[in-house]
């Protein structure tokens, strides 16, 4: 596989994008054709985004609800995660829906081909959000009010790759909004601790998701798309390392002023093990390296609400 060249984050230049208007053959998609569509547009077969999403929502409600949350939370928030996840998916489609027929990986989505239309779409993204609202009403006032953030956050990610090179910063508060949203659901408070957590997930997400960005950066730079991994150019790595190092420092710091014990910080150390290896298996930066880095972090995030999950029952 040809190595990947890095970049320095100035702005290409690029041409304006055409993209031909898809077609659509007429009364030939069979109702279960269509449902493949709509279930690959909200990437329910690429369940990564709803595992990245979770872990964290998890990590929280946990800590929250000192071992034993609430089964209601737990479902609601289960649920939420999977509903919001395809929300956001079929949302960053419609943002994307002239770029995407330009990038390799991307070009088969169902906006870009035209075998879901805009307006589906449009639809099916208030309906996830409308269902994902009931679901919030079930908890309490302060929950609900917290939501809304969620929502406009969301909604403004897949825009912001044409306007910033921080779009995964942006990505990170939308992965972060449930661990908030997880304290005052479970305990109708929201402590300063719990910030910790918070802002160690934002800055995870940046890491991570720069790998995702290197995976498409060749692509990205022809169209005119921004993100930290045009941005930090030869140095992109090294600063995923160093954001991976914050994200423990700062789980570090929420173990201790949340009384957590070895079996926690075990699962800092397994996650320390996986951030290592992406930075091995990176190292000549090929872009499915780089993709299979980004997938690696699930195990990351599952590691770390094992050692909360263990930590709790061992008490």
């Amino acid at each position: 596989m040809k190595k990947n060249r890095s970049h320095t984050p100035s702005r290409p230049a690029t041409a304006p994008l055409t993209t031909p208007a898809p077609q659509r053959i007429i009364g030939t998609t069979r109702p279960s054709g269509r449902i493949k569509d709509f279930v690959q547009l909200m990437r329910l077969d690429k369940p990564i985004g709803i595992y990245l999403l979770l872990w964290p929502t998890l990590w929280a409600l946990w800590i929250a609800g000192e071992g034993r949350p609430s089964v209601k939370n737990v479902v609601i928030f289960v649920l939420g995660v999977v509903l919001m996840r395809s929300a956001g998916c079929v949302i960053n489609d419609f943002a994307d829906r002239h770029f995407d027929g330009h990038v390799d990986r991307t070009k088969a989505r169902p906006l870009a081909t035209g075998k879901v239309t805009t307006k589906e779409a449009l639809i099916l993204f208030a309906a996830l959000v409308g269902l994902s609202f009931l679901l919030v009403l079930l908890t309490n006032a302060t929950t609900v009010w917290l939501s809304f953030g969620a929502l406009g956050i969301a909604a403004l990610y897949p825009f912001m790759k044409r306007y910033t090179y921080y779009p995964q910063v942006v990505l990170g508060a939308a992965f972060s909004w449930g661990m908030p949203m997880a304290f005052t659901a479970q305990t109708g408070s929201l402590p300063a601790e719990a910030w910790l957590l918070f802002i160690a997930n934002v800055i995870w997400t940046v890491g991570y998701d720069t790998y995702y960005a290197m995976a498409d950066r060749e692509d990205d730079l022809k169209i005119g798309v921004k993100s930290t991994a045009i941005l930090f150019g030869d140095a992109d790595r090294l600063i995923i390392a160093t954001l991976q190092g914050l994200t423990l420092l700062c789980l570090l710091l929420a173990g201790v002023r949340f009384h957590m014990g070895a079996w926690f910080y075990l699962g800092l150390v397994v996650a320390l093990g996986c951030f290592v290896w992406e930075f091995w298996s990176t190292r000549d930066r090929e872009p499915m390296k780089c993709f299979k880095a980004f997938l690696h972090n699930h195990w990351a995030g599952l590691a770390i609400w094992i050692g909360i999950v263990v930590d709790y029952l061992a008490r």
